[in-house]
């Protein structure tokens, strides 16, 4: 590099990207409770083992003459920190969760310390860029594709700006092909890839729906491309779809799963019930390679704003999805917890019906008003964020707000109280059975 009066140029500069993985829960007794249930602990693995798939589309986007690496780990510590100096990079642009921002502000702190530049971008830094800028040399507001190439190019000649926002959404029609071989040798349980961005629903509790811009949706060719990179370099690959609600939008499902079938892989996905209610989806679901989806049902009693088409009585969305497991594609009912007007007879509610649910599975969470949701800033102006329970907290399983009939002690004991009964052997033998049942189906000529 050489200098000049006020800035640095860098002649070969390196980014390092980090991500902060793992899975967080706060509260030590729902911790041991949820470690001590097979089916919890193999799903949180699953999903602490995610690549961070924005940042490898970052490293697809950097010009020459940078170079880039790719870090992941469960925490910071002297090992991260020094993988990360031994670089001796340009740049350090970090992305972590709002469960992990805090220990993302003190790495970023400890870098810049020993004198390295550092970004924070992500759905947490977005929402709060006033904060994190106060731990980094600059923040990226909204996506990071649009503003990538001036950010580097600024960070080479030693002149940052703060904030990068604005300037439009990124056309998925430019979507490069992440750099999956910035993952090295280590084998994945699975593989990540985006079809769709946002939802056109706005669930309160949701913010992805909106804090990245529009829905949209990616060309086929482009999908399809993605698919074959990971095939490339994995033999009989698992894809998580890194999509809020993929089939709610408008391109030709029958196409769409075609091209997912061609591809050879096996994936995850996440949609609303409506699928049931669609034939062209149902009769190709299973032969596209689809191995479950999770579909929010969110709650028996309260209903969320903003949810659109999926709120609808239950009967209907049960209906609708075990449609879905007859044409043999196992289903994840996701319920939230702790919504307004919950109540002991709700929660018992809730449990007696997950007992008989003929889902092949099931995942629970508690309400968690994330920063940018509607739900947080609603909350906020109540006065019902509990201020002793920080970012660290915002892990989907921790009460982060004051209940607005229970208390917040009675909603946690709910809530564990659930997990254990519908995670315990017998129910979760009984679910297992469901998903063997559904896949007979699936190989049912």
């Amino acid at each position: 590099m050489f200098a000049h009066t006020n800035y640095v140029i860098y002649d070969d500069p390196h980014v390092c990207l980090v991500t902060l993985s793992g899975f967080r829960v706060r509260e030590a007794e729902m911790l041991a409770l949820g470690m001590s249930l097979p089916g919890l602990a193999q799903r949180a693995g699953a999903i602490a083992g995610l690549p961070a798939l924005g940042l490898l589309t970052l490293a697809a986007l950097t010009p020459a003459p940078w170079t880039q690496s790719y870090h992941e780990a469960p925490k910071v510590d002297e090992a991260l920190v020094a993988s990360v100096l031994g670089y001796k990079p340009a740049l350090v642009a970090i992305s972590a969760l709002t469960a992990a921002i805090g220990e993302a502000y003190s790495l970023a702190d400890t870098l810049r310390n020993e004198g390295v530049r550092v970004v924070l971008g992500g759905l947490h830094v977005t929402a709060m860029p006033d904060e994190a800028l106060s731990h980094a040399d600059a923040v990226v507001v909204g996506e990071g594709e649009p503003h990538w190439a001036a950010l580097l190019a600024d960070a080479r000649a030693g002149r940052l700006r703060a904030r990068y926002e604005g300037g439009g959404f990124f056309d998925l029609s430019r979507a490069p092909v992440p750099r999956f071989d910035l993952l090295g040798d280590r084998e994945r349980p699975r593989f990540t890839v985006q079809t769709a961005r946002g939802c056109p629903l706005a669930c309160e509790f949701c913010g992805a729906s909106r804090l990245l811009g529009p829905f949209r949706e990616k060309p086929l060719a482009r999908i399809e491309a993605e698919l074959q990179a990971i095939s490339s370099i994995a033999r009989r690959p698992q894809v998580e779809l890194a999509d809020d609600n993929t089939f709610a939008g408008r391109r030709d499902a029958g196409e769409f799963l075609a091209m997912l079938g061609r591809s050879g892989v096996r994936y995850f996905t996440e949609c609303d019930w409506r699928i049931g209610e669609r034939p062209e989806v149902l009769e190709r679901l299973a032969a596209s390679g689809c191995a479950q989806v999770l579909v929010g049902v969110e709650s028996l009693v309260p209903r969320y704003t903003g949810m659109g088409a999926k709120r609808v009585p239950l009967p209907r969305i049960v209906d609708a999805l075990c449609a879905v497991q007859n044409a043999g594609v196992p289903v994840i009912g996701c319920f939230v917890v702790g919504g307004e007007g919950e109540t002991l007879e709700s929660l018992q509610q809730l449990g007696d019906f997950l007992m008989d649910a003929p889902f092949a599975d099931v995942q629970l969470t508690l309400q968690t008003p994330f920063p940018g949701t509607v739900l947080y800033r609603r909350l906020s102006a109540q006065g019902r964020m509990l201020p002793h329970r920080s970012w660290e907290s915002h892990t989907l399983f921790d009460v982060t707000y004051q209940p607005d009939v229970l208390s917040v002690e009675q909603l946690e004991r709910g809530f564990r109280n659930l997990v254990a009964m519908n995670f315990a052997a017998q129910p979760s033998t009984r679910r297992q059975q469901i998903r063997r049942d559904v896949w007979a189906r699936r190989q049912t000529p």
